[in-house]
């Protein structure tokens, strides 16, 4: 007899209670059911049930088989499904949850793609640098940035989250081009208004394992990364901000970057999800995507 068609069985019978049940739900003789049992004993050199005219009891050795023979079965149904589940067109309301600044630069463009080429999802693209309980509120996937806690969902790392510090072309005509990280002290710096100003308003970098931080001033403080950004264009000062939301003005020109030999700081960056045994085609599309789009070096 087939190995895993016994097993088969002999988890059916042990959810069932007794042999009959158990034929009755496979659409087998009861002795058909009492005969995979028997190869599956006599296979092991053990009793697995103990039989009685009403019910049949599982041995030690059966519960202990039995734990494992369920994780093999749910195994080959995953396995089964995979060709199926390709197949599958995504479909069906994802639900994304990412942090303010990286979610409108790049997750935002990115889930324009996926609609385009999944018409069948709906998307609700949730902002906020609070952190989600992704369970209990209901969300497919998290983007994070920094250290992760110890924590029962996958994580897969992404591109790390770098920082940047740069100025108009204006602003340095006008001001001059800081030398080193000390020098921003005297110039005039547009902060991030966060949860703690004072952390904010200390900018660290990292040249030659060396690490310099300056507390920097400056007239205007806010709290949303593009407003900044229009700040910082108009020629209001110097800004230290999220490369992805920077590169495209670093790149034609409408600002420049300041410090190029010294490292401003960067962190881990990862999308969460939950430990499913199978992720949903919508899931696993839009997990293909961002992480070929944000690979980790």
């Amino acid at each position: 007899m087939d190995r895993l068609a016994s097993i088969a069985v002999f988890v059916k019978v042990a959810d069932k209670g007794s042999f009959a049940a158990a034929a009755a739900e496979l659409d087998m003789s009861a002795q058909m059911v009492g005969k995979h049992v028997a190869e599956l004993e006599a296979r092991l050199s053990g009793r697995l049930i103990n039989r009685t005219t009403r019910r049949q009891n599982l041995t030690e050795l059966g519960r202990a088989y039995y734990q494992q023979c369920r994780i093999i079965i749910a195994e080959v149904e995953a396995a089964d499904a995979l060709a199926e589940d390709i197949s599958v067109e995504p479909r069906g309301r994802l639900r994304i949850n990412a942090p303010v600044t990286f979610g409108s630069a790049c997750i935002a463009p990115l889930l324009v793609r996926y609609a385009e080429r999944f018409p069948a999802v709906e998307i609700d693209l949730i902002l906020g640098d609070r952190k989600v309980d992704l369970i209990e509120e209901g969300f497919d996937a998290v983007v994070r940035v920094g250290e992760l806690p110890d924590s029962s969902l996958i994580a897969r790392p992404l591109a790390p989250y770098r920082l940047t510090i740069c100025a108009a072309p204006a602003y340095v005509r006008t001001h001059g081009r800081p030398s080193d990280p000390q020098a921003l002290a005297e110039h005039q710096c547009i902060v991030y208004l966060g949860s703690s100003e004072s952390s904010n308003r200390t900018w660290r970098f990292t040249r030659d394992g060396r690490t310099e931080e300056v507390t920097v001033h400056g007239q205007i403080r806010m709290n949303d990364s593009r407003a900044m950004l229009h700040a910082v264009e108009a020629g209001s000062g110097i800004v230290m901000g999220a490369e992805v939301l920077l590169d495209p003005y670093l790149a034609d020109g409408r600002l420049e970057q300041l410090l190029p030999e010294w490292q401003a700081p960067s962190w881990p960056m990862h999308v969460l999800y939950a430990p499913d045994r199978r992720p949903t085609a919508k899931l696993r599309a839009f997990l293909d995507m961002l992480v070929a789009a944000f690979p980790r070096p």
